[in-house]
């Protein structure tokens, strides 16, 4: 049963970027989720790069999800349809519950910037042990959408009628 809360709680989120290609460096998306959430008052508690492998993104996730300090996750990358994009995969068998309404949103956003194209993203979210799970794509731009168009909203507990912090505090 979710808490009714009614002042900003500042969560402890974990940005994970899956990437083949980038390095801390070169990771604009992750930077910039960084900067949001910290913007929103949030607290960064890890920001990790990784190569897009199944396994290797199903522990760091597993990891953060036993961490009872941690309650959200955004992760950026590999959610397209390229030989290796694999973040769908990897981490919706973690999932307790899915937010189906996540992906159909943040299509819907996108479809706004860039047209057509956004069928082919594959963002999906979930709650796995009181943590919820944001998977969007690599792009900076797609990073800013889901962040502003809904997370943001979602991870502050004076949104109304509903967010998610009851369930994760």
């Amino acid at each position: 049963m979710s808490q009714k809360i009614k002042e900003f709680v500042p969560l402890n989120i974990c940005v994970l970027t899956v990437s083949d290609t980038r390095n801390e460096e070169q990771d604009t998306s992750g930077q910039k989720l960084v900067e949001l959430l910290q913007a929103d008052g949030h607290k960064l508690y890890e920001k990790t790069l990784i190569k897009d492998d199944v396994y290797h993104i199903r522990a760091v996730v597993s990891q953060w999800i036993f961490d009872s300090n941690v309650q959200a996750i955004v992760i950026t990358g590999g959610t397209g349809f390229a030989g290796r994009d694999n973040t769908p995969q990897a981490v919706v068998p973690l999932f307790d519950h899915s937010v189906d309404g996540f992906g159909e949103l943040f299509r819907q956003l996108s479809y706004k910037e860039i047209g057509t194209s956004t069928i082919q993203s594959r963002a999906v979210a979930g709650l796995a042990n009181k943590t919820v799970i944001f998977c969007l794509p690599g792009s900076t731009g797609a990073c800013v959408t889901g962040w502003q168009g809904i997370i943001s909203s979602q991870l502050n507990a004076t949104h109304r009628p509903c967010n998610f912090v009851g369930q994760l505090v």
